[in-house]
């Protein structure tokens, strides 16, 4: 079966989507402030992250960091549900603006993938102590939706 990254249009599709996402992001009032002004290397780092969540190479983890990275960037934002809301609306918005796939199976796997780090990175940005954090301590691999299991994650 076809990866989500490759679904997705592979580094040139999700490179697209991330530039259109981060733009967004950058010009949008409730979340420029946990990004600031942005960060030059931001899209390359997230697009690596995404490519290597949907199946795509692993750069993200063997080159830019890993998880450790995206902890380390989120701890002390103090990120809001609100925030966390507007983070996954501008996100769905920049997949349709980028020409991602509209398919339902795929949305579906988008949606539970923003959803789900979205909850991860909220969680990390409110923690005061390594015990306080999110267990999940690696870049999750998602799949494609199974209606008989509700977790999208691999095993």
């Amino acid at each position: 079966m076809e990866s989500l990254y490759d679904h997705a249009g592979g580094e040139d599709g999700l490179r697209r989507f991330v530039d259109t996402f981060y733009s967004s992001v950058l010009a949008d009032p409730l979340l420029q402030p946990l990004f600031g002004a942005g960060r030059p290397d931001h899209v390359a780092h997230l697009t690596a992250f995404t490519a290597e969540t949907f199946g795509g190479p692993d750069h993200f983890s063997q080159q830019m960091g890993g998880f450790q990275r995206l902890i380390d960037a989120h701890r002390g934002l103090r990120i809001d549900e609100e925030q966390r809301q507007r983070f996954i609306e501008l996100y769905l918005a920049a997949a349709d603006a980028s020409g991602l796939p509209g398919d339902a199976p795929f949305r579906e796997a988008l949606y539970s993938h923003v959803d789900f780090g979205t909850q991860v990175a909220m969680r990390n940005s409110h923690a005061r102590t390594d015990d306080e954090l999110h267990p999940l301590r690696e870049v999750p691999i998602w799949n494609w939706p199974d209606p008989s299991d509700p977790d999208p994650r691999a095993d």
